[in-house]
């Protein structure tokens, strides 16, 4: 797990105590997580989710957190921020901006079945028609220009296969970027990150969606082609993976999110397109984490071989599944 910063008991003890949460019982490291600390918080008035931010600054929290509480109060199983006495939904704690958040019932899966993924395709979609009044405005942290930055910075510590194949994708998502077809996606503020581990499922139904803060403003299609990559993939019983979409895991995620929104001729033009970028955007993040990593109490890296074969894969094609019903 990744633990970044430690705290005490009394340093979260009286940071709580701006916050009607009750009398703080217990706390303990939640065993996930790269880019920031998260803690189990057990209080007398429930179970909670502390998060410290370790990369993000405080300027960049109104959007995420704004966007939690948006889609809270719209009725969607998310964690909803609770607000200090001032109405903060975040405050500094050990030196960095901290957030307290409802802890949501279920737990992530990993080898989903098809009900599930329709379930993760219907939250996808309800989730997107809910932004549609959202008033929050901050790009995609991950997109294609940062995927082009890091991509330069990286060039010296890449062999030179994984530049080249590194360098042609970018060069097909910008030459993407100047469709006509691509300019009139709809978009909003979206998840972006919506994997298995971010998700908690109650047998077949949704708990909950978790960890929004890698959301921005970017295309819905994208971020379905983000989910499609990791929940709709082969899996071994090792939970391996060669990078090839199962068809009826697709079918049953496509189907679920045309249930509260159908997808739109662009978006289908665009869709094997969208399912290469959300590919390259995860290969080129775990390449950064894995040639430059941060230094961490516990940081479990990630392998960046497994984004690469999915992304070898949707270069290849897409299974035929109907997109438009």
């Amino acid at each position: 797990m990744a633990v970044f910063t430690r705290i005490t008991q009394t340093e979260l003890q009286k940071w709580l105590e701006s916050r009607n949460c009750g009398e703080l019982l217990s706390f303990e490291g939640i065993e996930s997580g790269i880019e920031n600390t998260n803690y189990f918080v057990n209080t007398s008035k429930g179970k909670f989710v502390l998060t410290l931010f370790e990369k993000l600054k405080a300027s960049d929290l109104p959007f995420y957190l704004g966007l939690m509480e948006h889609l809270a109060k719209k009725g969607l199983a998310v964690p909803g921020p609770i607000a200090n006495t001032q109405g903060e939904l975040f405050n500094e704690l050990c030196g960095k901006p901290a957030t307290l958040v409802n802890c949501l019932n279920g737990k992530s899966v990993e080898q989903p079945n098809a009900a599930q993924c329709r379930e993760i395709g219907r939250f996808c979609a309800q989730a997107h028609v809910a932004v549609g009044d959202f008033s929050g405005n901050t790009p995609n942290p991950r997109g294609l220009a940062w995927i082009e930055a890091a991509m330069n910075e990286l060039e010296s510590h890449l062999p030179e296969a994984i530049r080249t194949l590194l360098l042609s994708e970018v060069n097909h998502q910008k030459a993407v970027a100047e469709r006509h077809a691509y300019k009139m996606l709809p978009k909003g503020a979206v998840h972006a990150d919506l994997f298995r581990d971010n998700a908690l499922m109650q047998g077949d139904s949704l708990g909950g969606v978790i960890d929004f803060y890698f959301a921005g403003v970017d295309t819905f299609l994208f971020d379905l082609a983000v989910t499609a990559n990791d929940w709709c993939i082969h899996l071994s019983t090792e939970g391996i993976s060669n990078g090839e979409l199962n068809h009826e895991l697709l079918e049953a995620l496509l189907s679920g999110y045309q249930e509260i929104r159908n997808l739109t001729a662009y978006e289908c033009d665009l869709w094997q397109d969208m399912l290469r970028a959300a590919g390259l955007r995860f290969w080129t993040s775990r390449l950064y984490d894995f040639y430059m990593p941060r230094e961490a109490e516990v940081l479990n890296v990630k392998d960046p071989k497994h984004f690469e074969r999915v992304l070898l894969a949707r270069r290849q094609g897409i299974p035929l599944v109907t997109l438009l019903n």
